[in-house]
């Protein structure tokens, strides 16, 4: 126990030594920090946004029209199945359209013949929820029944709704997540809360207008063709899709969609999505060398690619609208194939707009519209009134320890504030490699941390007395002392480890800033308070050889 390998002290040396350099940074000034050269750490700690200063919000994800887009979606794909040709080239024909009723499709047949064919194919749209295709105990994600003779009542199940809102909410925090790393935010708490909410916090941030903006967008991308049968009436503006849809009514595989080109208020798309966003590569703001206009330059995937290769040379001399979020970007001619799966959207942008739609569509769209019904903003100066808070109290408590720890146990208390100070740098390095946020009860956890440290020491001194009272020597009494206190010193933040850990994986935002400093210094600690106090006391004993230990 009271020897130390060469090996040992270098790595003891070591790791104090890059915990200094790594936690430096947070003392110097930027001006200072960007001088440094390249190989030397420039990461300092980020702070919450109780310390800082940000934005907190609150959004709501409308279930409804997440609901109200699978139904549409349903229609759309109800319409193949029942107008194919089946059993040798018998038709299921739907009289007028397939239409909405409030959470249901009501599929209307013109003879009852048609039924038993039209539930057949309706119920191989169904897919299983949760499980593998045709894995049994599943439920399914659409209920069939019967009306009567000629109508069928087609449903979402209530297994499905459940499923599409769980997926709605992690696909919403997955896109939340790209879009704040593409606007720079360091550190994001991004958390869902309840059943269709979703709490993010912005450290930091000081234009909260953009970023709400940016947030409340769904960035829905979808690639349509123009149906070429519609004449398009003039001066339509003002007026909402639907009372378009009901003026100049059109067949049930064409909508109104509103258009942003100032020659035309509306464009009667084909419901049929040709390509969808999840085919987008990349998105890219710049000028059109064309135009010398703001636009934003679109690359598809392979797939992607190769439908609008395919689409584009069907299709020349028919309009291909490109649809964001139910509203037409442009509709322009398709003059010749494409075959490279680039895309092109021009229009009324600037520079700023093209490149804050290119973020969007990189980002990945959001299911369904969010609404943002809480929100609150924490200015810099409680921040830094929250800083200075924790400051005082975290300096009065490690002054307070260190005074009464060198009063109480002579120069074996010095070596353990050499070591509880070496293990707040520790800390702080550690912090700033992992970036971690460090919060308000982020200190709290610090300052716990500095009285676990000094308890490890406080068990290891006095069994180090009590061993000296049984007569032993100096370096049997502190060999003693280590080796004994080591057990209760391990099962004590073993466990405080593990509800650290239990914190930091079922907490959110504060709770979790609690939980990473605890962490960290648990293991910070047992280094300092055994280690390196060790260390500490082995040079000093090989060195002076006392005849009696001044504890």
């Amino acid at each position: 126990m009271l020897y130390f390998a060469r090996w040992k002290i270098i790595l003891i040396s070591a790791v104090c030594l890059v915990g200094v350099l790594f936690a430096l940074p947070n003392i110097l000034p930027q001006s200072v920090r960007s001088g440094l050269p390249t190989f030397v750490p420039h990461k300092t700690v980020n702070l919450g946004l109780d310390l800082q200063g940000g934005a907190h919000l609150l959004l709501q994800l409308n279930v409804e029209e997440l609901y109200t887009e699978r139904l549409k979606n349903l229609l759309v794909d109800l319409r193949d199945p029942l107008l194919r040709p089946v059993d040798g080239g018998a038709r299921i024909n739907s009289r007028r359209a397939l239409s909405p009723d409030g959470e249901a499709v009501i599929v209307t047949l013109r003879t009852e013949e048609d039924m038993s064919r039209a539930i057949t194919a309706i119920r191989g749209l169904a897919q299983p929820v949760g499980g593998a295709f045709g894995a049994p105990g599943f439920a399914r994600d659409l209920s069939v029944n019967r009306i009567d003779e000629k109508r069928i009542r087609v449903t979402v199940t209530e297994e499905a709704k459940e499923a599409s809102r769980r997926a709605a909410i992690a696909q919403s925090i997955s896109v939340f997540e790209r879009r704040l790393n593409e606007f720079g935010t360091t550190e994001p708490t991004i958390t869902s809360q309840g059943d269709s909410r979703v709490l993010i916090q912005f450290p930091g941030i000081t234009n909260v207008e953009d970023l709400k903006r940016l947030l409340g967008t769904a960035a829905k991308l979808t690639f349509h063709l123009v149906n070429p049968d519609i004449a398009i009436p003039p001066a339509l503006s003002g007026l909402s899709a639907e009372e378009v849809g009901d003026q100049f009514p059109v067949p049930t595989t064409t909508e109104w969609v509103p258009s942003r080109s100032e020659f035309e208020d509306f464009v009667p798309i084909l419901s049929k999505v040709e390509i969808s966003g999840e085919n987008l590569r990349d998105a890219r703001g710049g000028l059109d060398p064309r135009t010398n206009e703001p636009a934003v330059f679109l690359s598809l995937d392979t797939k992607g690619a190769r439908q609008f290769g395919r689409i584009t040379a069907e299709n020349v001399n028919r309009r291909f609208a490109i649809i964001l979020d139910g509203e037409a970007l442009t509709a322009p001619v398709i003059n010749e194939p494409i075959p490279s799966g680039n895309a092109v959207i021009s229009g009324n942008f600037t520079l700023q707009s093209a490149n804050d739609l290119s973020i969007l569509l990189r980002s990945g769209s959001l299911p369904t519209s969010m609404q943002i019904i809480e929100e609150r903003t924490v200015g810099p100066g409680m921040g830094a009134d929250s800083i200075a808070a924790g400051q005082t109290a975290a300096i009065i408590g490690l002054i307070a320890v260190i005074i009464f720890i060198a009063i109480y146990y002579g120069l074996f208390g010095l070596f353990a504030n050499v070591a509880l100070l070496i293990n707040l740098t520790l800390i702080l390095g550690a912090l700033s490699v992992l970036q971690a946020t460090l919060t308000l009860p982020g200190i709290a956890g610090i300052v716990l941390t500095v009285g676990m440290a000094v308890d490890a020491n406080v068990l290891i001194f006095e069994r180090i007395r009590e061993e000296v009272r049984t007569g032993k020597s100096p370096l049997n009494a502190v060999e003693a002392g280590y080796s004994r206190a080591l057990g209760t010193i391990l099962d004590a933040n073993i466990t405080t480890f593990i509800a650290a850990f239990i914190l930091f994986m079922l907490g959110s935002g504060p709770v979790k800033g609690f939980a990473v400093t605890l962490a960290i210094g648990i293991m910070t600690s047992v280094f300092t308070a055994f280690t390196l106090t060790r260390f500490f006391v082995v040079l000093w004993l090989r060195r002076a050889r006392p005849a009696a230990l001044p504890i």
